[in-house]
């Protein structure tokens, strides 16, 4: 298994999968709207087109692909993107691969812990747990339908449900960097169930790598955290001013609108599941973690 397609391959994440894919030997290329500086094969999800010689190349697919939930207020519109970035790029590939002659192995999808709900308190959340109502768990829950529907053909289907991915150079920290000292947001008590994006990445690898592994697994890193403490070593981390009083709910929801309750909310997710599996941890502990993105 040495050709991998990616979607969202440009992304953060992607971008980290890909570099460790191909120090691994594996040859890698982007399912893209455009041609990439890199191998790149041509989709357009909305009008429904894919060059068929990328499921024929290959052997693997990532799909990581899927609008930005935090990037712009959540109008109507912008709801419709999130959700059918997601669903309609997951049929897209599945049409594609079921009218494949040579058919990939393996189809490894991005998920969310936002399946569980904006905020399910200090409850551990694992992969059997009950689903939310809210907007987010509805997207979550018809995306992974989608990408279940891979197993019909025959394909080792993994769901990998990622919290909130810690990286220097984008996500989470970078928002909670941008103002001109760290303060939590809201009480601050709500859980933050964070990932290091190295072991993001490795996550992946592993979920490539291990044919026995099926299903769907929390992308978690072992030791949540609650949004005071990310706020407060990310502060120290950069040297930044932390202050202690958070920003208020009311001001958030003013400036966020709907798109306020994935902040003020939390979830404490577990990652025992893919650690059974066999999968380790190289940044388990959020001071050490922090300590090397920065």
């Amino acid at each position: 298994m040495k050709n991998v397609l990616i979607t969202g391959g440009s992304g953060l994440v992607g971008q980290k999968i890909t570099d460790l894919l191909e120090e691994k030997g594996y040859a890698v290329a982007w399912l893209s709207r455009t041609i990439q500086n890199r191998k790149s094969f041509l989709w357009q999800v909305d009008k429904g087109m894919i060059d068929p010689e990328a499921i024929e190349w290959a052997d693997a697919v990532i799909h990581l692909a899927g609008a930005g939930v935090a990037e712009k207020r959540w109008t109507d519109d912008r709801k419709k993107l999130i959700l059918e970035s997601r669903t309609k790029s997951t049929q897209l590939l599945h049409d594609a691969i079921n009218s494949a002659v040579n058919k990939p192995s393996t189809f490894i999808s991005a998920s969310a812990v936002g399946y569980y709900g904006f905020n399910t308190g200090t409850n551990l959340m694992t992969e059997s747990s009950s689903n939310g109502t809210d907007f987010l768990a509805q997207v979550v829950i018809a995306w992974e339908e989608e990408a279940r529907k891979m197993e019909e053909l025959q394909l080792r289907t993994v769901l990998l449900r990622i919290g909130i991915v810690l990286d220097s150079s984008g996500g989470a920290l970078k928002e909670i960097l941008k103002p001109p000292f760290a303060a939590p947001l809201g009480s601050g008590d709500q859980w933050m169930s964070w990932i290091h994006i190295a072991d993001l990445a490795k996550m992946f690898v592993f979920a490539l790598e291990k044919t026995t592994l099926q299903g769907t697994f929390n992308a978690v890193g072992p030791n949540p955290a609650t949004n005071q403490e990310v706020t407060k070593v990310a502060a120290q981390a950069t040297g930044k001013p932390y202050v202690g009083l958070g920003v208020p709910e009311f001001v958030l929801k003013l400036v966020l609108g709907e798109m306020a309750a994935m902040v003020l909310g939390g979830n404490r997710v577990s990652s025992q599941k893919i650690q059974k599996a066999g999968f380790e941890f190289d940044h388990p502990n959020l001071k050490e973690a922090m300590r090397d993105l920065f």
